[in-house]
């Protein structure tokens, strides 16, 4: 690494880490010896970690990569959870990037491979496990696949994180247009382990998952905080049993709500119109796409086909948000004349018009402590169910 972090430079990123940016960048460099454009890097950089990764951003003898490296590193509560599910001897991952995976992994196995194919980030890796005191991690800078393809090691565990972009940059919707392309080698790793986890972006769709795949046991749908960041599946040598769906959502770093599927919907459910009290499931739970299934699971009823919301007359233990419904009413715009000008957190499900529509038509202020759900009923009306949230 050309530039180096002296206890000078380590006290000016410090100092001016919750500066803008732009506006040091027109500053003259305080430090002629070292490249502006890599300090201002690093205190770009240390503000993308902070809420993110704070194991890395709490140590002033770390180096960090570019910004878009940190973008794309998974955070910290996403590595931890990505770990609890897998144990060994020795994991590889196939695309270590700035290693924030692979040193979660390190807690779980004995001995963790960490693949790199830029030299330079390969070489912060490796620094900054220095620095956090990990041994047990062996970093490899180079083309991970013709390193496993002349490995004469056997792994527990093989991780691979491919690329969702193709050479044009644009975003791929299938895994064999991602990079590596692991549906072409299922047989490489399969010479190598008996298990491989895969992780890929949320907008894959499950099924094209299932299709392109062999051997999937199980696709873990994880959001963080509501919103799903991350699947992972999961491979299993010559498993060829239905394929298990777990939706995950954690809730900062203290509480995962979590719950095991099978990967086939119920056909029947009961409808309803609303009663006591509403239902919004998790992101994740809604990405499974089970929707008849969540019903009959947690003993509610479906407002609509389409409408993917839920009721019932007590409160019962649901994985989402819950409101008690305080009124329901048709939707027009008589209705909804008495509302103008107050404060309304909107959604919609089902509904023709989106929630900046609806406020702008309707003369509705964001934030408050009401719940709007405006949405379509069991008979194709249009409704508006007013609402006040008894859980997050």
């Amino acid at each position: 690494m050309k530039n180096k972090l002296t206890a000078e430079l380590k006290r000016f990123i410090t100092e001016n880490q919750g500066k803008n940016i732009n506006e040091l960048a027109l500053m003259q460099n305080p430090f002629p010896d070292c490249d502006w454009k890599w300090i201002l890097n690093q205190i770009k950089a240390r503000q993308k970690a902070e809420k993110k990764l704070p194991t890395w951003f709490s140590n002033d003898e770390i180096i960090f990569p570019s910004t878009l490296s940190v973008e794309q590193t998974s955070s910290e509560i996403l590595a931890k959870y990505k770990a609890s599910l897998l144990s060994g001897n020795h994991l590889i991952d196939l695309t270590g990037g700035f290693g924030v995976d692979a040193y979660y992994f390190s807690k779980k196995f004995n001995q963790v491979t960490h693949c790199e194919f830029q030299t330079d980030l390969s070489e912060i890796v490796q620094h900054n496990f220095e620095l956090l005191n990990i041994e047990n991690i062996h970093t490899i800078a180079g083309n991970s696949i013709e390193y496993l393809q002349n490995s004469d090691q056997i792994f527990d565990w093989i991780y691979i994180d491919p690329a969702r972009r193709n050479e044009s940059k644009s975003k791929v919707f299938l895994l064999k247009d991602c990079t590596p392309n692991v549906v072409e080698l299922q047989d490489l790793f399969w010479s190598k382990s008996d298990h491989t986890l895969i992780k890929t972006a949320p907008l894959l769709d499950l099924q094209s998952i299932v299709n392109e795949l062999n051997n999937v046991r199980k696709i873990y749908i994880v959001a963080l905080n509501n919103e799903v960041k991350e699947l992972l599946i999961e491979l299993q040598k010559n498993y060829n049993e239905k394929v298990q769906l777990t939706a995950v959502n954690l809730i900062n770093d203290d509480t995962i709500v979590q719950h095991d599927f099978e990967f086939e919907d119920l056909e029947n459910v009961q409808y309803s119109l609303p009663l006591n009290y509403l239902y919004e499931p998790f992101s994740s739970y809604l990405k499974t796409g089970l929707y008849n299934t969540l019903a009959e699971r947690f003993k509610v009823k479906k407002l609509h086909k389409h409408s993917h919301l839920y009721t019932s007359d007590q409160v019962e233990n649901f994985p989402g948000r819950i409101f008690k419904i305080v009124e329901v009413i048709p939707y027009n715009k008589k209705n909804l004349k008495q509302f103008e000008n107050q404060k309304w957190n909107v959604t919609t499900r089902n509904f023709p018009l989106k929630v900046e529509e609806i406020r702008k038509k309707h003369k509705l202020k964001d934030g408050g402590i009401i719940y709007v759900f405006f949405t379509t009923n069991l008979n194709n009306e249009k409704i508006v169910v007013i609402c006040e949230k008894i859980n997050s």
